[in-house]
């Protein structure tokens, strides 16, 4: 199967691609003036405030650094657990995941207020705080995920992928259990304080992770005029069903295991029934959007084979998972803070008010200009470097199954 795959570079030099480079170049820009208008104006200009420190950027932020964490999932299932069908999809798995990270990154830091703040995270530690891990777990991907590409795409290290796979794979797991404990260890916020935090954000990076990378490599595919089979892209739309089924599991046991705590009544009503818009993104954006109609969709005997429907089904899972991050990061913080538990305590600060936020437009044009960058780095990356398979064809990715269809066709005759 090694020697039927061949891997080359983006040669099309038209339009179209220029095209493409211009209006992702042109959106990060528009995200760098939004950055530069809230440094230079004061946060004042966001809706954030003293209760909603982290807004709509970290919302974009995280679930990018979360999707980047799945998105290297393509490589591991070929590398680590020996799936030859994926193997081929190794090399844009990584990209992904490095480009993915890089603009979940550059939101975070250009979200900080002073950027600059970033040299103080980078040369003292505090080990005892969980943002001091993630700066070395983020760090640290990028370069374990490089040296992981430099092992798949030279011949002469190939005989190193499996365990530089296997060293990424518990890394990215590290990554997203970090990603999940900065907020499974806010043991301040009701929202927040929960074990199950760590591996629900595992699996959700699974979910949202997959989801674009499929997107990426159907656009890629059509774009280019490549062959992308059928049996490639039914295996991976089976996994995401697989995937969107298990975070829907985790919401329920994380929703439960709060519901059977007295302690979390509040908060759980507030979430599931009185929240107000927090409510309605986690009934009809998460569970709904991001969760029932696109494993509805990818399992249908009949829709589940159209490529515009599975799209549509990885486009549901991104925004279901991007209402599914505002919910965790946003409405954990909206929810009023309880100073002193089985106390009644007032003050003219706002106690026990749930706090207001909406999000600004420089807010989300800093979030989408980080979508950009990544989508932007993919873009230049497959020009300059042979990360795509010259073609995904059936024949090609299981030589085995389309021989024994040819001796099943002249048995017939």
């Amino acid at each position: 199967m090694k020697a039927n795959v061949h891997f080359r570079e983006v040669l099309n030099n038209g339009t179209g691609y220029y095209g493409l480079l211009a209006l992702l170049g042109a959106i990060v820009l528009i995200g760098l003036g939004a950055a530069y208008f809230m440094e230079h104006n004061g946060h004042f200009v966001t809706g954030m405030n003293n209760e909603i420190v982290w807004g709509m950027p970290h919302v974009f932020a995280v679930f990018l650094i979360v999707a980047a964490s799945g998105a290297l999932n393509v490589a591991s299932i070929g590398s680590v657990f020996g799936k030859s069908q994926y193997k081929p999809l190794a090399p844009l798995s990584g990209l992904l995941a490095i480009a993915l990270l890089a603009g979940g990154l550059a939101v975070l830091v250009l979200d900080l207020g002073h950027p600059d703040r970033l040299i103080v995270a980078m040369t003292y530690y505090n080990f005892k705080s969980i943002f001091a891990w993630n700066v070395m777990l983020y760090t640290g991907f990028m370069a374990v995920v490089v040296v992981y590409l430099w092992m798949m795409m030279e011949r002469k290290m190939n005989k190193y992928t499996k365990p530089a796979g296997f060293f990424a794979f518990i890394w990215r797991l590290a990554l997203t259990t970090g990603t999940g404990s900065i907020f499974g260890f806010i043991v301040a916020r009701e929202a927040y304080d929960a074990a199950i935090m760590a591996p629900m954000f595992v699996i959700m990076s699974f979910s949202f992770g997959l989801a674009a990378y499929i997107l990426v490599l159907m656009a890629s595919f059509k774009w280019t005029e490549r062959e992308l089979g059928d049996k490639i892209l039914y295996r991976l739309k089976n996994l995401l069903g697989i995937f969107v089924g298990a975070v829907l599991y985790f919401v329920l046991a994380y929703h439960l295991t709060n519901l059977y705590a007295a302690e979390h009544h509040s908060v759980e009503r507030f979430i599931l029934l009185d929240g107000g818009i927090y409510t309605k993104l986690f009934w009809i954006g998460q569970i709904l959007i991001g969760g029932l109609i696109p494993l509805a969709m990818l399992y249908h005997p009949t829709l589940g084979k159209s490529r515009a429907v599975i799209g549509w089904a990885c486009a549901l899972v991104i925004l279901g998972g991007m209402a599914q991050m505002y919910v965790i990061i946003i409405g954990g913080q909206a929810f009023p803070l309880v100073l002193f538990p089985g106390m009644e305590v007032s003050s003219s600060f706002a106690d026990g008010i749930v706090a207001s936020y909406t999000p600004k437009l420089p807010e989300y044009l800093l979030g989408i200009g980080g979508v950009a960058i990544a989508l932007l780095l993919v873009t230049i990356a497959v020009k300059v470097l042979r990360f795509l398979p010259e073609s995904l064809a059936d024949a090609i990715v299981d030589p085995h199954t389309a021989s024994d269809a040819k001796g099943t066709a002249k048995k017939a005759a």
